[in-house]
């Protein structure tokens, strides 16, 4: 969302980021830093006095949120598929008087989307974390950009982010494993792991921003999407 601001040219009216907001590289040093999505520096916003709090109901924590509220108007998006990741990044438009530009970007996520083909050419199983190895399973924002991208996702029957065992991981037997560099930044080194594991399936590094973000930055998605298939086939 921080990233989204920029994009809607909002620089000057944004106050404070989280020690997350990595895109645009330099907000951290040209804003106020208040903490992190589950960790806010009350007294450092409270510094700011914002006019308004824009947070993610995944991201953030309700009682922060709540305390937050006792003094400040706070805007909650709550994301579950691309077409709530466009009616977010409207409504800020909305929010924040640049509705054309926000209109603009949305328009242009829905032209390069548009261009990937949905047919199903790999069964895949999305990894975000080791030790214990978590996956991306149904009812996530990964999980529908897996579909746009055509790829089943074989762990889609369970709920979120499940812990899952290599034995589960045998007897689906996916086609790829694609090991995302976040949260759990993933490296070559864990591709051959699973081999070790006994796990059949080819492994694939992938940008875990591609497939998670849900601002402007899935205008470079949609591209990163076709290299990818492109690459995998």
């Amino acid at each position: 969302m921080t990233e989204l601001l920029f994009d809607l040219g909002l620089e000057d009216r944004i106050l404070g980021v989280t020690r997350y907001c990595v895109h645009p590289e330099w907000a951290r040093k040209e804003k106020a830093v208040i903490g992190g999505p589950k960790t806010f520096d009350f007294e450092a916003i409270d510094a700011l006095q914002p006019d308004l709090i824009l947070g993610n109901k995944e991201e953030n924590y309700k009682e922060g949120i709540e305390q937050l509220r006792q003094k400040y108007p706070a805007w909650l998006c709550d994301i579950h598929n691309l077409d709530d990741a466009l009616a977010m990044i409207a409504s800020v438009g909305q929010l924040t008087n640049t509705e054309d530009k926000a209109n603009a970007i949305v328009s242009d996520i829905k032209t390069k989307m548009a261009l990937l083909s949905s047919e199903k050419t790999l069964r895949v199983a999305y990894f975000i974390w080791r030790k214990p190895y978590r996956v991306a399973a149904g009812s996530t924002f990964i999980n529908e950009m897996l579909k746009l991208c055509g790829m089943e996702n074989v762990f889609a029957d369970l709920d979120r982010y499940p812990e899952v065992t290599i034995e589960q991981l045998k007897a689906l037997k996916p086609d790829m494993l694609l090991l995302s560099s976040e949260p759990y930044p993933f490296k070559e080194k864990h591709c051959q792991e699973f081999t070790e594991l006994g796990v059949s399936a080819r492994t694939q590094l992938v940008d875990g921003e591609m497939f998670c973000w849900t601002g402007s930055h899935l205008r470079k998605a949609a591209d990163y999407f076709v290299a990818l298939n492109k690459e995998l086939a």
